[in-house]
């Protein structure tokens, strides 16, 4: 149990001579944002998810399937959408990618734009789940997920991708003790989980006793504060600022 949280506590407070340096808690701070905003997609603009796309190929399946509450237009314009917003932050990845304390930061104002701008187009038509402003909703968050994706695979985290996580429970089970492999990073592996759990019920919680739009402002938030602690970032000259 000591090893367990002494592996999460130096994923939330990590060691500045680690290889991944400040990197792993702002990992966390995003995985938080993906369960608010995929809590907002799912629960406010119908069965669609813009950040988790396994969800969206399968939702996709039932659509064409027949099954009531699907819309293939809606899932497959969250495919495309994340689809551009990762292409985008390729570029913006590759263009900064010598020093990846830039790349996190371009990235994170990206993001940041584009949740803000959900947030307003939520909050100023009063009824995101319906009409032009449903798929406007779609499309400006499924392309702030797909750079945020792409940001988090160019940075290469271990174990913090901020979206999947299917790979970090199966490598838990996996790579543990009884499996004998050689240990399942159960501390910080979990501290990802309950950080998309964290997120995920915050969103709910916020949907359901708050606002529709609530979620969209606190992602806006930790995103505000992410770019702010990302521009500090950039002026680093550690080990952990050179690419992998």
């Amino acid at each position: 149990m000591y090893a367990v949280l002494r592996d999460a506590w130096a994923t939330v407070v990590p060691d500045r001579r680690d290889r991944h340096g400040p990197l792993p808690p702002v990992m966390l701070v995003l995985t938080v944002v993906t369960g608010l905003v995929d809590a907002f997609s799912y629960l406010v603009l119908g069965h669609v998810f813009v950040a988790n796309m396994t969800g969206n190929v399968v939702f996709s399946g039932f659509a064409v399937a027949g099954a009531a509450g699907f819309s293939l237009a809606a899932s497959l314009t969250a495919l495309a959408a994340f689809a551009v917003g990762a292409l985008l932050g390729g570029r913006v990845a590759h263009g900064a990618r010598p020093h990846r304390g830039r790349v996190l930061h371009l990235a994170l104002v990206l993001e940041t734009v584009l949740v803000l701008a959900a947030y307003l187009v939520a909050e100023i038509t009063g009824s995101p789940s319906t009409g032009p402003a449903r798929y406007a909703l779609i499309v400006l968050l499924g392309l702030a997920m797909g750079v945020q994706n792409a940001a988090a695979r160019a940075l290469a985290v271990p174990d913090l991708t901020t979206t999947v996580l299917t790979l970090t429970v199966t490598g838990m089970a996996a790579d543990s003790g009884a499996a004998g492999g050689p240990g399942g990073k159960v501390g910080r592996r979990s501290v990802s989980v309950l950080a998309m759990f964290a997120g995920g019920l915050a969103g709910a919680v916020a949907v359901l006793h708050g606002g529709a739009a609530l979620p969209l402002l606190f992602a806006t938030a930790l995103l505000a504060a992410g770019t702010a602690a990302a521009f500090a970032l950039t002026r680093s000259g550690e080990a952990w600022t050179r690419p992998l």
